[in-house]
């Protein structure tokens, strides 16, 4: 796996048209969820992209504390369906906390059935499951590494 990681004003049109291309694949037409993929915060976020042979496979974006929650966040975390019994998506959630560095907490809005997954980033569900575009979600919490 390649990785790259772009601010906002550095995503080509080629490129942003692979990201909204996967996160479709998944979240909608995978999932069938029909929900507003394209919900303004793109250009907010610092984004992940997992590459192998030059396809877009896996994908990440990443929030600054105060944007999507009080704390640092990540979402729209996906790796492609015929990658994903590679590990490829646990690559993809400890290069993205590598990416976002040192933080002083992070939350994140996980599918529910992937509470375990992210339990083994070190993360801690919070409160009660909500529903989030129909698919059950809960608030996991990852508190910083005590080093």
């Amino acid at each position: 796996m390649t990785w790259r990681v772009f601010e906002w004003n550095q995503i080509s049109v080629d490129t942003l048209y692979q990201i909204l291309a996967l996160r479709s694949e998944v979240f909608v037409v995978e999932q069938n969820c029909v929900y507003q993929d394209i919900d303004g915060q793109d250009s907010k976020a610092t984004h992940v992209l997992g590459y192998i042979n030059k396809e877009l496979v896996a994908y990440s974006r990443i929030f600054k504390p105060g944007i999507y929650f009080k704390q640092a966040s990540f979402g729209r975390t996906i790796v492609q369906k015929n990658h994903r019994s590679k590990n490829y998506g646990h690559d993809l959630v400890a290069f993205t906390l590598k990416t976002m560095g040192n933080q002083e907490e992070i939350k994140i809005s996980a599918q529910q059935h992937l509470s375990e997954f992210y339990q083994r980033h070190g993360f801690t569900p919070v409160g009660a499951s909500y529903l989030e575009d129909g698919i059950p979600h809960i608030a996991m919490i990852k508190k910083p590494s005590k080093n």
